[in-house]
């Protein structure tokens, strides 16, 4: 009869652990990710790495400062127009991958609404405008003329660099975005500018 108890509970000690494991895997299993649309304006920072609200700050503020100098308006009265700018080279030097085009098109919207200076294609974007001009001029009836183009007065360069320092699980981030404005019939700087960004990210107390 003991042996038969025994025996028993044995099975019985198999079977809740089975019962147990078949749990903890339905559970597992029954997990799923939730996916919520929210605004484009709003920032979720996931990390301490650049994102899209870093890029379009850095943006917005730095076109801002370039144009309280007196560059622009010193050349709105000499010419009786608005300056033209280009973008010659903005360049990551950070450690991390950034998405350079999608900080130049901040950069370009920031130029095109504030009104007070004009902005030209640069790169490939102005080859394929000059490839789809003489396109036109072999098929369209009013065809664009070549030759015709604005020149660009000012030509804009700059550099994304990054600093990390990390002790543990906690880590500070730091981002320095240095950028500069040539007048391109003398070379002369006629505006530096220059963005930090720093960010810390710190371990869960909670270890997770």
């Amino acid at each position: 009869m003991l042996k038969q108890v025994t025996h028993f509970s044995a099975i019985a000690k198999v079977t809740a652990a089975t019962l147990l494991g078949a749990s903890v895997l339905l559970s597992a299993g029954c997990a799923t990710n939730k996916v919520s649309r929210i605004s484009a304006n709003e920032e979720v920072a996931l990390s301490d790495r650049w994102n899209a609200k870093d890029s379009e700050l850095v943006a917005n503020e730095m076109i801002d400062d370039m144009l309280s100098f007196p560059w622009a308006r010193d050349f709105e009265l000499d010419n009786n127009r608005r300056p033209t700018v280009i973008i010659s080279r903005i360049r990551n030097k950070s450690h991390e991958h950034i998405a350079i085009d999608t900080f130049v098109n901040d950069i370009k919207r920031a130029i095109i609404r504030s009104g007070r200076a004009d902005f030209v294609a640069a790169g490939e974007e102005r080859e394929a405008i000059r490839e789809e001009r003489r396109d036109q001029e072999l098929n369209a009836r009013n065809a664009k003329e070549q030759g015709q183009e604005n020149a660009a007065d000012f030509a804009l360069s700059g550099a994304v660099n990054s600093i990390v320092d990390q002790v543990g699980g906690d880590r500070v981030t730091f981002y320095q975005v240095d950028m500069k404005l040539i007048d391109m019939e003398n070379n002369r700087e006629v505006w530096n500018g220059q963005k930090k960004i720093q960010k810390l990210q710190e371990k869960s107390s909670f270890g997770f």
